[in-house]
């Protein structure tokens, strides 16, 4: 059985209830689901929970995933959305300590390398343009996974995408690295 069989297979096994064919399915989108919530919420104990709800939450809608689609891009999905609703909710407003403020490196470009100014840019990102960048370039997701995982064609994720790119200029202007386009 080829891959995409397998793991049809695998989804319509899951869909009839067997737990540990789901789990098979879960195991491969860990890693992509955890740092994809790490860089959404910026907190590992709430990247944990959106994780873990994020699971709970497929295995109750296993029905749902279409037949031939892959299960890793819908599964993201679900976990970008999860991010979202964490983000949203009451309890992060109210129990979100804000990070203290890192003293200011003497060299920007610096910082700029270190990440800290491109991660301060993307989290100012509007969130559909925010996860479209993250799945693209952080988890090194095909743009067509990327359309699976948001319920959007491909073209609506390079719009998405390029909207973000045009916001984050600015920040790479500032630290002097050199955008095409």
């Amino acid at each position: 059985m080829r891959g995409g069989e397998a793991e049809q297979a695998l989804i319509a096994r899951a869909k009839a209830g067997d737990r540990s064919a789901y789990e098979r399915l879960l195991e491969p989108a860990v890693r992509s689901a955890t740092r994809l919530a790490f860089a959404m919420l910026h907190d590992r104990s709430e990247a944990e929970d959106a994780f873990q709800e994020s699971a709970l939450k497929a295995w109750r809608r296993i029905a749902n995933l279409g037949v031939d689609r892959p299960f890793q891009p819908w599964f993201i999905g679900i976990v970008a959305n999860q991010c979202r609703e964490t983000r949203r909710g009451r309890w992060w407003r109210l129990i979100r300590v804000p990070d203290v403020a890192a003293p200011e490196p003497v060299d920007v470009t610096e910082a700029w390398l270190d990440g800290e100014e491109l991660r301060r840019a993307v989290g100012h990102l509007p969130h559909d343009q925010r996860v479209a960048v993250l799945l693209h370039f952080h988890l090194d997701m095909p743009l067509s996974d990327v359309a699976l995982a948001l319920g959007l064609s491909v073209p609506g994720v390079k719009t998405r995408i390029n909207r973000a790119l045009k916001r984050l200029r600015p920040a790479m202007d500032v630290a002097g690295v050199k955008v095409d386009g």
